[in-house]
Formats: C-alpha cells, structure tokens, sequence
C-alpha cells in the first residue's frame, strides 16, 4: 500500500522560511520520479515542482522558481522541498505525489503576518 506523509507545514511570516519533507513507503521510491503539488483555499490544484527518479532534473512552477528547492533521498525514501521568501499566496495544503498517482494528507503552509 503506497503511504506518503507530509510534515514540516507551519504558520511562517512573509520572507520567512519551511522545509516540508514526505516519508513514503509502500512502493520503490527510487524509482519513480516525485513532485509537490499545492491546492490554495478554495482553488485548485496547482504543480510546484517536480524531478526525477534519482532527484535530478528539478523543474519548478514559474511562481516559485527561485525560492524553492526540491530534494529528494532515496537512501531515506523522503522528499524534501525548501522554500524561502514565502509570500501569502503561497499559503495552500502541500502534497508530494509519485508520479503514478496517490495522495498523501498534505501539509498545510499558511503564509502570513
């Protein structure tokens, strides 16, 4: 059974900074590509970033280019993201999902002075 946990969400003031990290298990983390993907309050789903299988290839959504870092640790099945200079619209619930699909809770980050 795929199992993706999140953690790490927090109230943080603007400029401030997170690191979420995800613990999944139930499948061979190292082989499936990750990313992170946030839903607003009363918006939908919005992709943050991804990369693949081994943790390379980072892309990021044009909106937090720059200010996020995805991570990703086989040796650990975790994947982490760094986010500096948060801004209020980056507060959302925060999901790591495999790219086969599969949804963790989320974490939820609130952006905010």
């Amino acid at each position: 059974e795929v199992q993706l946990v999140e953690s790490g969400g927090g109230l943080v003031q603007p400029g401030g900074s997170l690191r979420l990290s995800c613990a999944a298990s139930g499948f061979t983390f190292s082989s499936y590509a990750m990313s992170w993907v946030r839903q607003a309050p009363g918006k939908g789903l919005e992709w943050v970033s991804g990369c693949n299988s081994g943790g390379g290839s980072p892309t990021y959504a044009d909106s937090v280019k720059g200010r996020f870092t995805i991570s990703k640790d086989n040796a650990k099945n975790t994947l982490n993201l760094q986010m500096n200079s948060l801004k209020p619209e980056d507060t959302a619930v925060y999901y790591c999902v495999p790219v086969f699909g599969g949804w963790g809770q989320g974490t939820q980050v609130t952006v905010s002075s």
